[in-house]
């Protein structure tokens, strides 16, 4: 949410009116990180401990839930010593949020964002297996030979293995071959770093699913809300992996 004036967050947690909330301050009665404030100071309710009466206010946060089109050269997390364009230069300023399925600086495609933060643990979490689908354009053909060592799993450079995935090849032309490929992992740089153990180095990366929700025909660089009945799907399936 950010900063904002204490008398408009005091408004919108139920305790009267802008003018009425105006007065509680200038009571002394509002307290945040255990400093009694004036009128005009301001506070961030996502960071901030915020009281009345020395009792903790109680803020209703609306859940949110984004599909963002990543573009390349884009970076998926926020770091306030960056200078480089993030994803969160790209939707509006809705506080503190979840990302759901980070993708490298050179990689594309979907990315969710939400304020649930139990639903975004479930999604991201690889005990719960949740399936990510990518379409990958590699330098060359794989033979067969490469495909089902990639399918199988691959042992990196620092000793791990990737767990089994699906892999097929989509289609071919002079600029590389593109593969579809579906894992229930997501270690950094996983896709790039396999294709380069087996000799298919990687030229791009979408991804196109996340779970139950699919990028469609999102252009990249925008976003939308999911709908309720997407909401509902993921919240299904997190039921349905917690059972298992």
């Amino acid at each position: 949410m950010g900063a904002e004036r204490v008398q408009k967050i005091l408004a919108q947690a139920g305790y009267g009116s802008r003018r009425e909330c105006e007065k509680l301050i200038s009571a002394g009665r509002v307290i945040v990180n255990n400093k009694v404030i004036k009128l005009g100071d301001k506070a961030d309710c996502d960071i901030d401990s915020i009281q009345v009466d020395h009792s903790p206010i109680k803020i209703k946060h609306e859940k949110i839930y984004i599909a963002l089109n990543k573009p390349r050269w884009v970076l998926s997390d926020r770091d306030p010593s960056e200078t480089r364009k993030t994803i969160f230069d790209l939707i509006p300023r809705v506080g503190h949020i979840f990302t759901v399925g980070r993708l490298d600086y050179d990689s594309e495609g979907l990315i969710l964002m939400t304020n649930d933060g139990e639903l975004a643990n479930q999604l991201t979490h690889p005990r719960y297996e949740h399936e990510k689908e990518y379409q990958v354009q590699v330098a060359r053909r794989p033979d067969s030979e490469q495909l089902a060592i990639w399918k199988r799993g691959v042992v990196l450079e620092d000793g791990y293995r990737t767990a089994p995935c699906r892999v097929e090849v989509i289609s071919g032309d002079d600029k590389g071959v593109w593969l579809k490929i579906v894992l229930k992992e997501g270690k950094k740089r996983q896709i790039r770093e396999v294709g380069k153990r087996i000799g298919l180095p990687v030229k791009r990366i979408i991804r196109l699913r996340i779970g139950t929700v699919l990028l469609g025909d999102l252009k990249p660089g925008t976003w939308r809300n999911l709908t309720k009945g997407e909401v509902v799907q993921l919240q299904k399936a997190m039921g349905t992996k917690q059972r298992k």
